[in-house]
């Protein structure tokens, strides 16, 4: 097995490099892998690559009339298009709450909501890190990644 947490060209070229030279080891990497940058620079050398990553927003009942309109004005909102949505709307609500947008005032108001996004209802840890974060696997299969 190789994991590699890099960029999508390199790993790209490292798989390609690997399955050239007849390595059959399991390729698996982060999010940047989901990408068709990695596919289209490691051509078939991809298929089966294992990539982790956070369930896919458009799949939450919350992020649906949301996903809906994305649609409407021919975007396909997939990566990190909803996450980002759904950290402006924690920062509105935040900056709200706080009536203050210091990154102090802010981190405390975090630290004390639940935010209502896109995603769902959003809270974080002591850490600063989203409580409760679904991490699942993806697969390259015939040029396209499917969630697990």
């Amino acid at each position: 097995m190789i994991y590699y947490g890099g960029y999508p060209t390199e790993a790209g070229l490292i798989v390609r490099q690997a399955r050239d030279q007849g390595l059959k080891a399991q390729f698996i990497g982060a999010d940047p892998l989901i990408s068709e940058e990695y596919w289209k620079i490691a051509g078939p050398a991809a298929e089966g690559t294992l990539m982790t990553y956070l369930a896919d927003p458009r799949n939450a009942p919350a992020a649906w009339a949301v996903v809906d309109k994305f649609k409407a004005e021919g975007y396909d909102p997939k990566g990190n298009t909803l996450y980002t949505y759904a950290t402006i709307q924690a920062f509105a609500q935040a900056a709200e709450k706080a009536k203050s947008v210091n990154v102090n005032d802010l981190s405390k108001a975090l630290h004390s909501m639940t935010a209502h996004t896109v995603v769902g209802l959003l809270t974080w840890d002591k850490k600063g890190d989203v409580a409760d974060s679904k991490y699942v696997f993806y697969v390259w299969k015939n040029g396209t990644y499917i969630e697990m």
